[in-house]
């Protein structure tokens, strides 16, 4: 399938159910290593997101990311906000002057956005932050693009890559964020930005049949 202007209209109207249904799971992963806000910070911005899609239904692709991306950084509080706004915003750089993304736009897409996400929070891998999540997931859906897998094998191949990232940060200790101020202690927890990452690749991977 291609992705159209609708299907990503969809895609942000179930990250709001899928943060609104976590939003409790995600605040508890956060509240022994953070803010105790994930959950929150996620419901609340993509909540607002959808509402402002809703409102002001976007022209295209391109302004519907720009969006998003505007709102989180307006609405999400903490490092949240800023690091999805800003996915979102460089995300909207792979689909200039397109109105249908075929399965290299949207790995395109996740690798722009991701890489903003890098320079914005200068993480590394095993940081223990949604880097761990990120970076295995577009390494499994560059290899399945290369090996011409349909779309949704891509996206499956990248939740599944994020998922398994997620569940590495348990053991690590944190180097970035408010969790490194916990040294050793971090240790043991499931890093929540990780998990709303890998929670935001699924829903795609589910959607995009």
């Amino acid at each position: 399938m291609a992705v159209g202007q609708a299907d990503l209209l969809a895609w942000i109207e179930r990250l709001q159910q899928v943060y609104s249904e976590n939003k409790q799971y995600l605040t508890d992963l956060d509240s022994p290593i953070g803010d105790a806000d994930h959950g929150i910070n996620m419901n609340r911005g993509f909540t607002a997101a959808q509402k402002a899609l809703q409102d002001s239904p976007p022209a295209d692709v391109v302004s519907t990311l720009k969006m998003v991306a505007m709102t989180l950084i307006k609405k999400v509080g903490g490092a949240s906000g800023p690091l999805y706004g800003t996915f979102f915003l460089r995300a909207s750089t792979a689909c200039a002057g397109k109105t249908e993304l075929e399965a290299a736009d949207i790995v395109s897409l996740f690798d722009n956005g991701v890489q903003g996400i890098l320079q914005r929070g200068k993480a590394e891998l095993e940081d223990k932050t949604m880097v761990d999540a990120w970076l295995p997931a577009l390494d499994a859906m560059k290899l399945a693009l290369s090996s011409d897998a349909s779309l949704n094998e891509v996206l499956k191949r990248g939740a599944e890559a994020a998922e398994q990232g997620m569940k590495n940060t348990i053991p690590l200790v944190a180097r970035k964020g408010r969790a490194s101020y916990l040294g050793a202690r971090s240790a043991g927890h499931q890093d929540p930005g990780a998990t709303s990452s890998y929670m935001m690749l699924q829903a795609a991977a589910d959607l995009w049949q």
